[in-house]
């Protein structure tokens, strides 16, 4: 058994898009879009065969604040120190919202963690 992609709903497909295109490597596959439940979506493909699915309907809430019940991150495997820091630093100096890190953490990773344009947790590892 295998996770085949990741699901995330966001506000405005084309900023998500190009966030995980420009920053973590992500290619677009063709716009889907259901014009009965105005659901749109693009499938990212990443270079280790990860995919993710990038989601927009009419009407989405955004979730609370904070901590709540859902999925906490998702993480990105840099594959060293040097490129943890790099990428950190290009996004925290594009205006992106670095909540921790780059740092050991307990567990032995060295990561940081940052916010993308929707306030979702995104992990960057070595």
């Amino acid at each position: 058994m295998k996770i085949t992609h990741i699901a995330l709903y966001t506000n405005d497909l084309a900023r998500a898009r190009a966030f995980y295109e420009t920053y973590f490597g992500g290619v677009a596959g063709a716009l889907y879009h259901n014009p009965k439940t105005g659901l749109q979506t693009y499938f990212l493909s990443f270079a280790d065969g990860a995919r993710l699915e990038l989601m927009t309907r009419p009407q989405l809430e955004t979730a609370a604040d904070g901590v709540h019940i859902g999925w906490a991150h998702l993480a990105f495997d840099t594959e060293s120190r040097a490129a943890v820091d790099a990428l950190t630093a290009r996004l925290q100096a594009d205006g992106y919202t670095v909540v921790s890190g780059p740092r050991v953490t307990g567990d032995g990773y060295y990561e940081s963690c940052v916010l993308d344009p929707d306030g979702n947790t995104v992990e960057i590892t070595a």
